[in-house]
């Protein structure tokens, strides 16, 4: 079984800034979105994969993945996904032993930032940058394949 566990949380202040490793733009689109799964096509640079996801609110779901031709992943982007695509550039930083990623919107949902851990078991525990805001981890609203539906810059309120 393929599992994820993973917190996410907004950010406090730009100091991340400066402990950028590298960075990656990414573009996904999104297949379906149901309340038990989601399916999604992803391009990074030169390579694409299919990953299916389960619907689970919390910090850990079922998450599968498979590396499929960039063409593929390209036509199925332009002519069966939702839109607006989800666009962003994730940034790697690195805090004590951990790696984060900190996904910056483009498009739709340009103005976002959040911050994401992916930790190897649940319940592991893990410090905190004094750069990390409030967990979002169980807010709906900040899930990529809602942010496709809902972009952020539709949202009323923003926090």
């Amino acid at each position: 079984m393929a599992l994820e566990v993973e917190h996410k949380f907004l950010l406090a202040n730009e100091n991340w800034r400066q402990a950028v490793e590298r960075s990656e733009i990414f573009r996904q689109g999104y297949l379906s979105s149901q309340p038990t799964s989601s399916i999604r096509v992803r391009i990074c640079e030169r390579r694409a994969w299919l990953n299916i996801k389960s619907a689970t609110v919390g910090t850990h779901r079922l998450e599968y993945e498979y590396e499929i031709p960039v063409t593929d992943a390209e036509e199925i982007m332009a002519h069966l996904c939702k839109k607006p695509l989800i666009e962003k550039t994730r940034h790697y930083v690195r805090h004590g032993n951990d790696l984060w990623e900190i996904d910056e919107f483009e498009g739709a949902n340009q103005g976002l930032i959040v911050a994401e851990i992916e930790l190897d078991e649940i319940g592991r525990a893990f410090d905190k940058p004094a750069w990390l805001g409030a967990e979002v981890t169980d807010d709906l609203r900040y899930y990529n394949n809602n942010l496709a539906l809902h972009p952020y810059s539709e949202w009323g309120e923003k926090p």
